[in-house]
């Protein structure tokens, strides 16, 4: 297979299909991205890097960039709202396995900027959906805005709704929760008004939950629809500011700087490839947000598809591709999905005495210095990297 002669094309210019296409153009490999958005995305989407995914970016710089533009928080905790009481993780703990432990709360968007900027010329198209693809013996044709674009192999990093993942034919397995999450950023100071906070925290409140994430210059809030409410009514101004009132009374009507409300899912595809059609990030997998793990497992899905391509370019068995799939695919279902959904699980917990076990749980783990860093080595990503090495 002869990457070479023709471009790797790479749908969806979000943190996953830059790297992609970074790495592959480090490497001297022609590439070309297509975006159906008019620019980078800057939405409320995913803003906490894990330690390894820190360190994979380190040597080029990449990292000082984000630790530039975010906030290093080297504990994260869970908490009683109602009485403050909290386990608290001081990934301190993990410095022989990182050379960043901590994590970094820092919106996705930069981490796409600083891809973007050391890509070659030309290579990035926004305002270009594409409508669809095909794939023969010697390459692939994505039609573009109505136009043919011939290249070597398409990787699909479209996002949940895949024309690529469509395209080869897998089936979305999963389920989709029931609740529906509201994300919200603000200049409150929460900090001045919860004591001991972390910088991310997940917190029970009576009958439900809510977190809190911190950024350089804003807060991030993730509520929940109270019961009732529909999905409009959860997202105005009025409930957001009533639900923060309920948490912290004198925040009154807190300034309101972005929202969105969305769907939780639980999926993987059924297969990553077909020929030379491949799929990463959320066109592949998707998860609950708790515990900040869907954009680092993209990521280490590109890093993992990225050195397979640039050993068949160097004259490595195009056979070897086929490992991508049965190193990544096994990562995504039994650690980035099953550790999401047991933070989600134990979050949902409403029972007083359940939620209480669990804390106890949890503050003997993060007293225990072994006992902490082996639990902070699966949150982290650290450990199913190594899996990832280990398969591979």
């Amino acid at each position: 297979m002869d990457l070479t002669r023709e471009p790797i094309l790479i749908v969806g210019a979000g943190p996953v299909g830059l790297t992609l296409a970074w790495r592959l153009s480090v490497a001297g490999l022609p590439v070309r991205v297509f975006e159906a958005g008019p620019e980078i995305a800057d939405q409320l989407r995913a803003s906490t890097f894990h330690p390894p995914t820190l360190d994979l970016f380190d040597a080029s710089g990449i990292t000082e960039t984000l630790i530039g533009k975010g906030r290093v928080t080297p504990t994260w905790q869970i908490r009683m709202h109602s009485t403050g009481e909290r386990a608290e993780f001081d990934l301190a703990v993990l410095g022989d396995d990182t050379a960043h432990p901590y994590r970094l709360q820092c919106r996705q968007a930069e981490l796409s900027r600083a891809l973007a900027a050391r890509l070659p010329d030309g290579t990035l198209r926004f305002n270009a959906t594409v409508e669809a693809v095909s794939d023969d013996k010697s390459g692939v044709t994505l039609t573009v805005a109505g136009e043919p674009v011939r290249g070597s192999l398409v990787v699909g990093c479209d996002g949940a709704r895949s024309v690529i993942r469509e395209a080869i034919g897998a089936t979305w397995d999963g389920t989709t929760y029931p609740e529906n999450t509201i994300l919200v950023t603000t200049r409150f100071p929460f900090q001045d008004h919860l004591e001991g906070l972390s910088g991310v925290n997940y917190i029970w409140k009576p009958g439900g939950t809510y977190s809190l994430l911190r950024l350089p210059d804003l807060w991030r809030v993730s509520l929940h629809p109270e019961a009732g409410q529909s999905p409009e009514e959860a997202l105005s101004d009025a409930s957001i500011r009533a639900q923060t009132r309920a948490v912290v009374p004198e925040a009154g009507d807190i300034d309101i700087v972005e929202k969105r409300i969305y769907r939780v899912h639980r999926r993987v595809a059924s297969h990553y490839r077909q020929g030379r059609l491949f799929i990463a990030g959320d066109a592949a997998h998707l998860n609950s947000p708790k515990g900040g793990m869907g954009m680092n497992g993209g990521i280490h899905d590109a890093w993992c598809l990225a050195d397979r391509l640039i050993g068949v370019a160097d004259g490595a068995d195009a056979d070897s591709l086929d490992s991508y799939e049965r190193i990544r695919r096994p990562i995504a279902r039994d650690d980035i999905l099953a550790q999401a959904d047991a933070n989600r699980a134990r979050m949902n917990t409403t029972d007083p005495a359940e939620r209480l076990a669990h804390l106890r749980s949890l503050q003997e783990i993060a007293a225990d210095p072994e006992k902490a860093r082996q639990f902070l080595l699966r949150s982290s990503m650290i450990e199913g990297l190594r899996r990832a090495e280990a398969l591979a």
